[in-house]
């Protein structure tokens, strides 16, 4: 078409003429009649073809530029984010201040147990295949007697029934400390002043093997809550014991139980450290405890509290009720440090009891302010009695003194007499401050073992029976 319009623009004729079949034809050409021309092919099939291929070549060409424009719509905004980056830093750096440094994509973040296990931490479930067999359920057996003065008669008189003595059961948990079966748990899982009820009479061992024995009591220490258990086999699987002086606070720790009884057999907790030398009372006892949010319930008492390698760093002992006061906790659990349980162990072995602890030889109670103003003397503790043979006897100590400072501190409760006196050790010089007559005396007294001092037989039996097993090292020896 462009052709046929360049050949009529440039016609001299201005397209009077029309060249056809290479014949010219003038409309007014001299002498011939002129003729009509004929009409030139309309190729309308031609025309539809190329219209079609326009169309598609345009609409390629659109979707092409689409993408180009997508690609180049992101490209930009990228140089966009960097540039405003670039300007936002310049603007920061102008006015003196640093940017915030980025948060790391969440794909690239620890977890918990990464980010609070040791160096040389094992795998969990590792950790639990190797613990399980050295975790033992303690059934312990305690007979109960109790006279009920409030029964009614089938008249409906009251009348006061004989003493009845029934069975108790309790469950808690244990860790094997030997090969031969010594096994250590918690006081409080084979004695209870509870009924009166004292000391197990019975008591059995039950593996995750399904595997049952008898087990017999060695030693317990109220005040520490420890206790020591024999089987009368070998072949056993010792745990592994760590250093408790490593702990820090957010450490993670996992705890091995039976909550609840046996249906719960070998149940694993975990959490972290809380705290490290928590000064807690236990029923009137203080100990100094780690305190850990991993779940402790009725039943883990006497399990191992585990740190990520795998070794024994604490024994549970206790873990706040979920009502304290008018407040709900969770989280609270408490456990014996390894590294204070056992020197303890080791004198429940070979000894009975434990030994060092500092005994003053008194009988006291409180004179408290109202009583001072009564009687007409200091606040202090009132000597009621004298130990035959103690250290207050020995020191010139006498029935109705008043003790009023220990080296030098006012004291005015026995437990704040207490509290300064086991700071040391049987053996150990101490002055006390007495009130006598009127006077402030000074005597200097040589604390004894308390074993020792108020129960010399027993001391004397346990120790030749512990000396017999002939059990000279520690069962608890760190790896």
């Amino acid at each position: 078409m462009s052709d046929m319009y360049n050949n009529y623009n440039s016609d001299p004729n201005n397209g009077d003429e029309y060249n056809q079949n290479g014949e010219n034809y003038s409309y007014y050409s001299g002498g011939n009649s002129p003729q009509k021309p004929k009409k030139p092919k309309s190729h309308t099939a031609l025309k539809a073809i190329a219209l079609i291929l326009s169309v598609g070549i345009g609409c390629a060409g659109g979707i092409q530029l689409y993408r180009f424009m997508g690609d180049s719509n992101i490209k930009l905004t990228d140089e966009s984010e960097k540039n405003q980056e670039e300007t936002s830093k310049a603007e920061n750096s102008s006015n003196g201040s640093e940017k915030t440094p980025s948060v790391p994509e969440p794909q690239n973040l620890p977890g918990l147990f990464d980010i609070a296990s040791r160096t040389d931490a094992k795998y969990l479930p590792d950790i639990v295949d190797e613990i399980m067999p050295s975790v033992a359920g303690i059934s312990s057996t305690f007979e109960v007697t109790y006279s009920n003065t409030n029964s009614i008669s089938p008249w409906g008189w009251g009348f006061q029934s004989q003493p009845e003595t029934r069975e108790m059961v309790g469950t808690g948990t244990g860790i094997v400390m030997t090969e031969d079966g010594y096994i250590v748990t918690n006081a409080h899982v084979v004695y209870t002043d509870e009924y009166n009820a004292g000391e197990a009479k019975e008591v059995s061992v039950l593996f995750s093997d399904e595997k049952e024995y008898d087990a017999k009591i060695i030693a317990f220490d109220v005040e520490t809550d420890l206790a020591v258990l024999k089987i009368d086999a070998s072949g056993f699987t010792p745990a592994t014991f760590g250093n408790s002086d490593e702990l820090r606070v957010g450490e993670i720790v996992i705890a091995v139980g039976n909550p609840l009884g046996f249906e719960l057999f070998g149940s694993v907790t975990s959490g972290i450290v809380s705290a490290l030398n928590r000064q807690i009372s236990i029923n009137e006892k203080n100990m100094t405890l780690i305190q850990t949010d991993a779940a402790i319930n009725s039943g883990n008492s006497g399990g191992p509290l585990l740190n990520s390698c795998g070794q024994v760093i604490g024994i549970n002992s206790a873990k706040m009720s979920s009502s304290y006061g008018t407040a709900s906790v969770e989280g609270l659990g408490f456990a014996i440090p390894i590294n204070d349980a056992k020197a303890i162990i080791d004198d429940l072995i070979s000894k009975g009891y434990v030994s060092g602890r500092p005994q003053i030889g008194v009988s006291t109670v409180d004179i408290t302010e109202t009583y001072s103003s009564y009687l007409g003397l200091p606040m202090g503790v009132y000597v009621r009695m004298v130990a035959e043979g103690g250290a207050a006897e020995e020191a010139g100590i006498k029935e109705g003194d008043v003790i009023i400072g220990i080296n030098d501190e006012a004291i005015a409760t026995a437990d704040e007499l207490n509290n300064i006196k086991n700071q040391f050790k049987a053996g150990d010089t101490v002055t006390l401050k007495i009130y006598r007559n009127g006077q402030d005396l000074d005597f200097s007294l040589v604390l004894q073992d308390a074993h020792d001092e108020m129960n010399p037989e027993q001391s004397e039996d346990k120790t030749k029976a512990a000396d017999s097993d002939d059990n000279s090292d520690s069962p608890i020896q760190p790896r």
